[in-house]
């Protein structure tokens, strides 16, 4: 009996079941980062719609984008604005369709929304309530 065909053979059995231990390997971890990461998901508490009483409204959607009704508090003039918006710290950066962008810090307590608006030269201190998710 020849043993080197024998031991070839083996090895090649050997190295082709640990290939597929390997890729089982790889697939569970992979699984596992993905469980993982989807836990830690925290939706941003601005997600939804914010009103007050004057008929201000700002809607931030979870894909970046945004709508804004703004009651200019000297003219009772609406403005609908809308565009995408990223949060960085405190600091909400809208760019607006028109091209306009508008840097404000925002702060929430409870269920209220704190934003200073400035566009156009008109600038509106809000204190928005959530409406809606």
């Amino acid at each position: 009996m020849r043993t080197d065909i024998f031991f070839t053979v083996n090895v090649n059995m050997l190295n082709t079941g640990m290939k597929n231990i390997k890729k089982t390997l790889e697939c569970l971890i992979f699984v596992e980062l993905v469980f993982l990461f989807a836990s830690c998901y925290v939706p941003s508490p601005l997600y939804g719609t914010w009103a007050d009483n004057n008929g201000n409204k700002i809607s931030f959607v979870s894909d970046g984008t945004f709508v804004a009704t703004i009651i200019d508090s000297n003219t009772e003039e609406k403005t609908v604005t809308q565009g995408d918006y990223t949060v960085v710290d405190n600091v909400i950066c809208f760019s607006t369709t028109d091209g306009v962008s508008i840097n404000t810090e925002w702060d929430i307590r409870g269920s209220m929304l704190y934003i200073t608006w400035t566009k156009g030269g008109v600038t509106n201190v809000m204190t928005l309530y959530h409406i809606s998710k």
